[in-house]
């Protein structure tokens, strides 16, 4: 069924920050004690906010200073301001919705000054501007609040809407909304995503046959 609403992820589903932002996390970890590898740093935190990867950095050993989330998220939008990848067909499926009349919007954990700078030179940001979410603001994933606050905006029952999110938080928040999800694990583990409900899809081009948007 074509839905009249489709929500984001941002991060590895709109644009490719993760690669940027894991390889930032491992160097500052290193310097306070941990050492991780990047390819593993996208299993233990991903999904989650860079507060969360203090807790859980600091369970294993790391010696965080004060201050030090300021910090990271400097060295993080410092790197991520050299530019990123956009996702692989996104801007095809996309132009597909938007054609069609259906809505879209994003639902992020990350904080809406990341989202910016990550989205603005490829256009996207003007593409979604009045409906990117942060659950800063909303209430983080996998809690389904922003979700709900999503559909609220846009005037849309759970049944008509569709996320697509590349990590468990994401899905599991869709699943609790009632939502249909749609996983996109181009990268990675698929395994990841059992249990939330999702349906794990590998190509955007993918995404435009499930929606039965037309070609």
């Amino acid at each position: 069924m074509t839905p009249k609403l489709v929500i984001f992820d941002c991060d590895g589903v709109l644009v490719d920050t993760e690669t940027v932002t894991n390889t930032v996390i491992a160097d500052f970890l290193g310097q306070y004690g941990l050492t991780i590898p990047t390819n593993e740093i996208i299993t233990l935190f991903s999904g989650g906010t860079m507060a969360s990867v203090g807790v859980e950095a600091t369970k294993r050993g790391a010696r965080l200073p004060e201050g030090w989330l300021d910090g990271i998220y400097e060295r993080v939008f410092d790197a991520l301001r050299r530019g990123v990848a956009v996702i692989e067909g996104v801007e095809n499926l996309i132009d597909h919705l938007t054609a069609q009349g259906i809505a879209i919007a994003i639902a992020s954990n990350g904080p809406m000054q990341k989202m910016e700078i990550t989205l603005r030179p490829s256009g996207l940001w003007k593409q979604f501007e009045g409906r990117i979410y942060s659950g800063h603001q909303h209430g983080l994933k996998p809690k389904p609040d922003m979700v709900f606050k999503i559909m609220a905006d846009a005037e849309v029952a759970p049944a008509q809407t569709v996320m697509i999110d590349d990590m468990p938080t994401g899905c599991r928040a869709a699943q609790a909304a009632g939502v249909r999800c749609l996983g996109y694990v181009a990268d990675g583990d698929p395994d990841r995503l059992l249990g939330t409900g999702a349906v794990n899809v590998k190509s955007m081009d993918t995404i435009v046959d499930l929606l039965e948007l037309p070609g």
